[in-house]
C-alpha cells in the first residue's frame, strides 16, 4: 500500500503557521483543530519547517515564562523530512520509528499536498488486519 491511499482517507488541506506566529497562537490553533503538529510555512505552500506539541513541551524548558510570546520559528524543526504519495506504507512506518517522528510532510514534487501522522499510519494498518482477520474467517466458515 502507498500514502496515497491513506492521503485519499483525509482532508486535502494542510493547516500551516506562519513562522513569525507565537507560540501560544501556534498552541491555540492545535486545540482548535484537534491536531499535533503544523508546517511552518511563510508562504503556505512551501515548508520552512516543522512544530509539534512536543516542541511546545521542549520549549518550555527552554523559554519558561517567554514561551507564549517565542516565535515557532525559534521551536520548529528546520530539517524536515518527507515523503511521497508513491512512497510505501511499510518504509515511512520505518522511517517514522527509526528517527522518532509522529508526522510526515507529503510532497509532490515541489508541491506540500498533504500530512501523514502515526495515527494515520496505526489507523491504517489496523483497518488492513481486520480485513485480513475478516477473510481468514469467511475461509474457515466456507470450509466447514
Amino acid at each position: 500500500m502507498l500514502v496515497a491511499t491513506i492521503l485519499k482517507n483525509k482532508r486535502p488541506d494542510v493547516k500551516t503557521i506562519t513562522p513569525d506566529a507565537t507560540a501560544l497562537a501556534f498552541a491555540a490553533r492545535l486545540k482548535a483543530e484537534r491536531i499535533g503538529a503544523m508546517i511552518v510555512s511563510a508562504d503556505g505552500r512551501s515548508i520552512d519547517g516543522i512544530v509539534s506539541e512536543r516542541d511546545l513541551a521542549f520549549g518550555l524548558v527552554t523559554h519558561g515564562e517567554r514561551l507564549p510570546y517565542v516565535p515557532v520559528s525559534e521551536l520548529m524543526t528546520r530539517a524536515v523530512v518527507v515523503c511521497a504519495p508513491e512512497d510505501s506504507i511499510a518504509d515511512i512506518m520505518n522511517v517514522m520509528t527509526l528517527r522518532r517522528i509522529r508526522h510526515l510532510p507529503v510532497k509532490q514534487g515541489d508541491r506540500l499536498i498533504g500530512i501523514v501522522s502515526i495515527g494515520d499510519v496505526l489507523k491504517h494498518r489496523f483497518d488492513e488486519m481486520q480485513l485480513e482477520t475478516d477473510v481468514l474467517r469467511d475461509v474457515a466458515i466456507a470450509r466447514r
